[in-house]
């Protein structure tokens, strides 16, 4: 991860977040971001043991203070966990939180006794982990039509489907797009900005709902605004907002998530895991994406179809670069990704059908692929200049249009085409239970890529184009 790159992110993840301080882990890497001066601990006797834990071993190391150590949330929650404070996050340089690392170290002994995790940190989730190189819409070129394009088909409210898509929510607008007519949920609650431009990642929930609706025309979608401040939350509070979802509609057949983070570790994240066991008893299938950090460590909680406690609930979907014949070079990718399909240059709507609506670029595009590849990847494309982009930049920041359609890349946009793909097999097939359509979508399955020299499965919708893979023309 190009450090510049990670501090943009950063830098506009702490503005989303507001109040609440931010840490880089872990030792300061790029990896993850989490709550400063913050831990989490299961509910009950486990928070308690967790608490005199750390107050005992901050007394006797002489760089801490055992002050600070308190409960700062519930003692009990619908999501299990409770927030425990170990050190005042104002202390220390930004990105720096030592309270947190020896409240981790504190619990070592304890945990190896034990054989499990007691004390996490308070991860954020997001969609657009490290900054994604594709996390940025372009407007469409005029009179393209979407990419996968409408798969034929009708709407029986009796048959259809039941999508829950958890994001940033929809847009004002979006039943002007016809093929949201059977979508419905939250609004974004805040759109643009004071100056009318549209903010970042506004527009990602409906860019999603519209991805399952081409794929799969007889469903019903919900879209959820539980992501809304720039599509990232704390963990502590994810649990609780999947838990909200779920109640404010009932379970639904598919669950669509385009979020999450990694942590590290191989056993899941803390903050969801009441809501993963919860998952399990019931019919519902997760699919969730792989994250958008090129890297092979398991992304949360897409790496749980990883564990045999939920491979049937869950599937974990990477991306394709556009000619769908290798991965993309953003994609996350190893063993724990079950499926890949097209997450590049998807074409779908976004806002502004009304009236178009500007919109100004966060980052700048990289000159070269910055994972090393020689086609012309989403690290490239579109070319703008960005507000955060080198400190010596001199152009003024790019600003576009937006009337209809985007064009978007990620993982984000790979897993509700899958979703949608599953939910089109269940109609199909007059299949209703989701977790054995997946199983007979796979199984039935002939398409492969290639991903980092690995021979995966593919899924490939009917209606959508590939775009070639060309390197890139120099610029003279």
């Amino acid at each position: 991860m190009a450090p510049q790159r990670f501090r943009e992110q950063f830098d506009q993840i702490q503005r989303a977040m507001r109040d609440v301080p931010l840490a880089m882990g872990p030792d300061d890497s790029a990896e993850f971001l989490y709550e400063k001066g913050v831990v989490l601990a299961r509910d009950g006797e486990e928070a308690q043991i967790v608490e005199d834990a750390v107050r005992t071993f901050f007394t006797q190391a002489p760089d801490l203070t055992p002050d600070t150590v308190r409960r700062a949330s519930p003692r009990r929650n619908r999501s299990g966990i409770t927030r425990i404070q170990v050190g005042d996050p104002g202390e220390g340089a930004p990105g720096a939180d030592r309270a947190v690392a020896g409240a981790l170290r504190a619990l070592r002994q304890t945990e190896g006794r034990a054989g499990r995790r007691l004390v996490s940190r308070n991860h954020v989730v997001s969609i657009a982990v490290n900054a994604c190189p594709g996390d940025e819409p372009a407007p469409a070129p005029l009179h393209e039509p979407p990419n996968p394009a409408p798969a034929q088909g009708s709407y029986d409210p009796d048959t259809a489907v039941g999508v829950l898509v958890v994001d940033t929510g929809l847009m004002s607008d979006f039943r002007s797009y016809p093929l949201l007519a059977h979508t419905d949920g939250d609004l974004q609650l805040q759109e643009t900005d004071e100056q009318g431009v549209l903010q970042q990642y506004v527009g990602h929930g409906t860019f999603i709902a519209g991805l399952v609706a081409a794929v799969a025309p007889n469903t019903g979608i919900t879209v959820r605004n539980s992501l809304n401040d720039a599509g990232a939350i704390l963990e502590s509070e994810f649990g609780e907002k999947l838990f909200e979802a779920v109640d404010a509609s009932g379970w639904p057949d598919i669950l669509s998530l385009s979020a999450g983070t990694s942590n590290g570790r191989t056993d899941g994240l803390l903050g969801v895991q009441a809501f993963m066991e919860e998952l399990r008893e019931q019919h519902t299938l997760l699919v969730a994406c792989a994250g958008n950090n090129a890297s092979a460590t398991p992304f949360w909680p897409a790496a749980y179809a990883d564990l045999p406690e939920w491979q049937d609930s869950v599937l974990s979907v990477g991306a394709l670069r556009g000619d769908g014949e290798f991965g993309a070079c953003f994609s996350n990718h190893g063993s724990w990704v079950k499926v890949y399909a097209p997450g590049e240059r998807l074409t779908g709507p976004l806002t502004g059908w009304a009236a178009p609506v500007p919109y100004v670029y966060q980052h700048s595009t990289y000159d070269a692929c910055r994972y090393g590849f020689g086609y012309g990847c989403t690290c490239q494309f579109p070319r703008h200049t960005g507000v955060l982009s080198d400190e010596t930049a001199l152009a003024k920041p790019d600003q576009v249009m937006f009337q209809g359609l985007a064009q978007w890349s990620g993982t984000s946009f790979a897993t509700p085409v899958v979703a949608g793909l599953i939910a089109a097999h269940m109609t199909a097939h007059k299949e209703t239970d989701p977790r054995a359509a997946r199983r007979q979508l796979l199984a039935a399955d002939t398409e492969f890529a290639e991903v980092r020299g690995a021979h995966v499965p593919a899924l490939l919708p009917p209606t959508w184009r590939a775009v070639p893979a060309e390197p890139p023309v120099a610029v003279a």
